[in-house]
């Protein structure tokens, strides 16, 4: 028996004698099924002949046999039983042997060993006399010996002859302790079985088998006066601890029973806290801690601050959208609408207006700052297309509705616009005016597709626009998705139509959007590569209708099917030419890398989490060299067939090299492949005819896609000061400005320079820095210029807008955000003095938490939130910090990952994120009570603003969306659904006694009737109860962005 190895001569050698002569007997015993009586009998013959202590005699009875491990002989118990009776063996020593081969121990094999083993795992009996851990063979099932052995010892007790001394009785409070910490382990153990393999097993059927026996014994020995005394000594204090630890922990994961549970709290709390009375000092500093704790949990709720009256600005919403569409759309309807709907407290109206004039404010802002190249279309695509559909969110969400109310909202809006930047259709034709092409007709684009989704009715179009309308086209018809799908699935050349129509700017871009993502969604499904080779490559012709579909789909819905189609692209069986598979994988993966590219995303950004993703790897590492000894023997003959086939006179790219070649791994080895053209022609190998026919092969049109990642390597590249350089700019010219070129090829590399022109143009500059003389430079350049606007929307500044900020302030970025905020509050104090919107770009903010991080960024705000409030502006102040902190994060959004765990069976980590401004501000209110010690009136301010974000952002419980009968919800359908408010209407749902949100727009403003003609024959609101300001409720939502 290993567990007393190490016995040596005399008495050691005599209980080795002992225990081999009992091993035999007990052997017998079982082999010859003895009776309980004849066992009685002998066994008092063997203890006199052969003694051995309670403990040993334990463990050879109820330890597992060589020749059984699964459980218990049944002959055993009795047998025990008859032992206790003769006092050979006593609780403790049963306790232990039985907690030693629990079965429980093997459901702990997965859990690390520092420190979350039971201590029962480190006591003598489980190390060798080396020192070395010995692991006991434990039982497969132990639990119906352990319940009956339980309530043996529950007898006992009863009977008083379960401990005999006060050492049995700390023997049995050490083995009581570990029982109760293995119990806990185990509990959590099966709490935390994320995958529910245990949860209905036998073995968890078995520890609560196992520790129902387990309480009443517990609970009997408790009560026991003869052990309270046992453990009542001073020597007792270090096993009363553990008692009390163990016992704490193995009460939670009880189930509330009955007296049970307070019983044995009762003696932790009072019986045991009375045999250790707490140290003074100790319990002051337990306080101290406490009362921190509480201050830091309980005291923000309980934190009473005195009651402000904080006005919604104008900037609020501004900021709001300025952030979502500075960078990748980020545009969530539902965090939107929310957003909106808690600052006016459920008033629609209100949060319509809000919505309208921020949209305008944006694209007036864009115009304002010289932004409109990159921006004006699609701020003005998402207030012609996405608003309209957005207001159809609200209105349609309301119990009673009739378009006189969004008719109001409109015209309100409209009349608080500045006409000086968005003119009406007669000042258009003033020619003592300068138009601006990015805000002309804007106002006519607006109600036109307001018309269309049945806010306005058509006839009354020209009299909110207040003129006639030179534009407005009362035929126009609202798209079906579905009719758009099946009419490009039937003829695959309607789709080049239906991209053109992303540009347009009359309401039917939503539902263009969504037809092009399900009809790519179907392709791929249907594996239908030449289509969707069509429809990628038309798309990433045009890197600004991304944007555009963003505003109306989610980034994973659009490329979960392209990424998944790619990661399992296989040659068929039958495979004729390769050349066209591989223009086919080339082309859609070209769109993959256009939103990879345009917004700097990773794989993981893109949901792709799978290491084994051919995508990800591409994205990860198709623009990285390797050297040739981290090629596998695979690539090594992969790349030696390029260079051959590239640049040898006998080679070509036949059907052997790209058949043994798949486009997944040719894209992995283009890095390297360029760079040995580079060091090739660097030290003579390739000469200019060769490596002019060579590249020729890589702008046509079945290659061109790998030229993305190959030039990124190339910008990276020539950041090295080497001989290479040269070789580098040749190639680029050779790429960038190519001599001969086919139309179809020439359209493609248009779409490749959009994606790296950015990079490679901030590489070639800073060349050109380095080598001004050179004359190479400059025309790759201006090759590059027209793709620059084109090339990222990351939302990240450039180089001159940070050196404009750090210089325009004695403090740097720092004043610069000050006086943002600043701009801000004072255009929001005075909107109608200056309806120019103020000039302001979330790319500062996004700048300041990149650089100084979230938390300086945050105190930054409340400084200047302490500073405006103590000049008398605090009511507008905090809406605009607060709208500031609300605002969307494009750098720090986390996409959603769908899938639990990847292809390998590995659940994917969580991609870190830097702290936003919102989670910052919440560990800074959570600190409230200990900064008000401190400094009483930030953390007053630090609250304040804490909980009017929190209730701007607090989503709207899911409720279901009444419906009228045989209605469904679908803004896109045609006339037989409810695609528009008009449809609502016609149901008869609202129109009677309909009143109006108060708005506090500056509605009635002097002067201006609130914007309408009230004595006119025809007004349009005269019907409207104005007297009840608060008609429309909050409801829950559905995306109906195009739908």
């Amino acid at each position: 028996m290993d567990q007393l190895a190490g016995l040596g001569t005399g008495p050691g050698r005599a209980m080795r004698d002992s225990i081999a002569y009992w091993s035999r007997f007990v052997d017998k015993c079982i082999f010859k099924r003895l009776s309980s009586e004849t066992f009685e009998e002998f066994v008092p013959l063997i203890q006199d002949s052969h003694p051995l202590p309670p403990f040993l005699i334990a463990l050879i009875l109820l330890r597992p046999q060589p020749y059984n491990v699964v459980s218990l002989d049944p002959r055993i118990p009795p047998y025990i039983q008859i032992l206790s009776q003769l006092g050979y063996v006593d609780a403790p020593s049963i306790l232990k042997v039985l907690y030693k081969f629990s079965s429980l121990h093997t459901q702990l094999k997965g859990l690390p060993q520092n420190g979350t083993q039971p201590a029962g795992n480190h006591d003598n009996h489980n190390h060798s006399p080396s020192g070395r851990s010995q692991n006991p063979q434990r039982w497969n099932c132990s639990a119906w010996v352990e319940e009956f052995m339980f309530y043996h010892v529950i007898k006992m007790v009863v009977e008083g002859t379960a401990f005999r001394d006060s050492c049995a009785v700390l023997q049995l409070v050490q083995v009581i302790s570990q029982w109760m910490e293995l119990f806990t382990l185990v509990t959590s153990f099966f709490a935390t079985d994320v995958m529910g393999e245990l949860q209905s097993s036998q073995a968890r059927i078995d520890m609560e088998t196992t520790r129902a026996a387990f309480v009443p014994l517990l609970l009997r020995l408790v009560e026991v006066p003869a052990f309270v005394k046992g453990i009542s000594s001073p020597h007792a204090r270090e096993t009363r601890k553990v008692l009390s630890n163990n016992l704490a922990g193995f009460i939670q994961t009880l189930q509330p029973a009955p007296g049970f549970v307070e019983r044995l709290e009762i003696f932790r709390t009072e019986t045991l806290a009375r045999l250790d009375p707490i140290d003074k000092t100790k319990e002051a500093a337990a306080n101290a801690a406490m009362d921190e704790l509480l201050g830091t949990t309980v005291g923000l709720d309980s934190f009473v601050v005195p009651d402000l009256m904080i006005s919604n600005t104008r900037s609020a919403v501004y900021v709001f959208l300025n952030a979502s569409l500075v960078g990748r759309p980020v545009m969530d309807d539902n965090v939107l609408l929310s957003y909106l709907q808690n600052r006016n407290q459920g008033a629609t109206q209100s949060s319509a207006i809000e919505l309208i004039l921020a949209s305008f404010d944006i694209l007036s802002n864009a115009v304002f700052r010289n932004e409109g190249p990159k921006d004006a279309h699609l701020l003005k695509s998402f207030l012609v297309n996405k608003v309209p559909l957005l207001l159809c969110h609200l209105f349609l969400r309301e119990p009673t509705f009739d378009t006189n109310a969004s008719e109001f909202c409109i015209t309100e809006a409209l009349n608080q616009v500045d006409t000086s930047l968005f003119p009406t259709a007669s000042l258009m034709f003033d020619e003592t005016r300068s138009n601006n092409p990015y805000t002309e007709s804007v106002r006519e684009d607006f109600c036109t597709a307001c018309a269309l989704h049945g806010l306005v009715q058509r006839e009354h179009v020209e009299r909110i626009l207040g003129e006639t309308s030179m534009s407005y086209e009362p035929s126009l018809e609202k798209y079906s998705k579905e009719k758009l799908v099946q009419d490009c699935l039937a003829d695959a050349e309607k789709v080049e139509g239906l991209i053109r129509e992303l540009e347009k700017m009359d309401g039917n871009v939503g539902a263009v959007c969504q037809a092009l993502v399900e009809v790519m969604r179907q392709l791929c499904n249907n594996k239908e590569t030449m289509s969707l080779k069509l429809l990628c490559s038309q798309l990433a012709q045009k890197p600004q209708t991304l944007d555009i579909l963003l505003l109306f789909e989610k980034l994973p819905t659009i490329l979960d099917p392209l990424c998944h189609l790619l990661d399992n692209w296989r040659y068929e069986e039958d495979q004729g030419e390769y050349q066209p598979i591989y223009e086919e994988f080339g082309s859609i993966l070209l769109l993959v890398l256009a939103f990879s590219y345009r917004y700097n995303l990773t794989a993981a950004d893109l949901g792709i989490t799978s290491p084994d993703s051919c995508i990800a790897r591409i994205l990860s590492r198709a623009h990285i060299s390797r050297d040739r000894d981290e090629l596998t023997e695979q690539e090594k003959g992969h790349m030696s067939g390029w260079i051959h086939g590239l640049f040898t006179e006998s080679g070509g790219l036949g059907d052997d090299l790209m058949s043994s070649c798949p486009p997944q791994d040719f894209y992995l080895l283009v890095a390297t492949l360029f760079q040995n053209i580079v060091v090739a022609y660097t030290y003579g190998n390739l000469n200019d005819e060769t490596l002019k026919g060579g590249i020729e092969y890589l702008v046509d049109t079945f290659l061109l896609p790998s030229l993305v990642p190959a030039l990124r390597f190339l910008a990276d590249y020539l950041w090295v000061e080497q001989k290479e350089q040269k070789a580098i700019i040749k190639v680029l010219q050779l790429i960038l400005l190519p001599t001969s070129i086919s139309g179809e090829a020439s359209t493609m590399l248009s779409s490749v320079r959009n994606l790296v022109a950015k990079p490679l143009e901030h590489s070639l500059r800073t060349y050109q820095r380095q080598d001004p003389k050179n004359q190479d430079i400059e025309p790759l350049l201006r090759a590059l210029k027209d793709s620059l606007p084109l090339s990222r929307r990351t939302g990240g500044a450039d180089h001159h807008e940070i050196a404009l900020w750090t210089n325009s302030s004695s403090t740097g970025l720092a004043g610069a955000v000050r006086h943002t905020v600043q701009g801000l509050v004072q255009w929001s104090m005075h909107p109608g003095l200056n309806s120019m919107s103020t000039s302001y770009t979330h790319r500062q903010l996004m700048a300041a938490q990149k650089i100084m991080g979230a938390k300086r960024t945050l105190r930054l705000l409340l400084d200047e939130v302490r500073a405006q409030s103590e000049t008398g502006s605090a009511n507008i102040v905090y809406d605009v910090a607060a709208a500031i902190v609300c605002a969307p994060d494009v750098a720090g959004e986390t996409l959603p990952n769908n899938h639990m765990m990847d292809a390998s069976g590995n659940v994917a980590a969580v991609t870190q994120r830097p702290l936003t401004l919102r989670e910052a501000l919440r560990l800074e209110a959570e600190g409230c009570s200990k900064l008000q010690k401190t400094d009483p009136v930030l953390a007053e301010i630090v609250v304040r603003l804490y909980r009017r974000v929190e209730a701007h952002m607090m989503m709207p419980q899911n409720q279901a969306i009444l419906e009228a009968p045989g209605i469904q919800l679908d803004l896109t359908s045609g006339a037989g659904g409810l695609g528009d408010v008009d449809a609502m209407a016609a149901v008869g749902v609202g129109g009677d006694g309909m009143t109006v949100d108060g708005l506090g727009m500056g509605i009635g403003g002097p002067g201006s009737a609130g914007g309408l003609d009230a004595t006119s024959d025809g007004d349009l609101f005269g019907g409207l109860d104005t007297s009840d300001m608060d008609m429309f409720g909050w409801g829950d939502g559905m995306d109906l962005g195009g739908n």
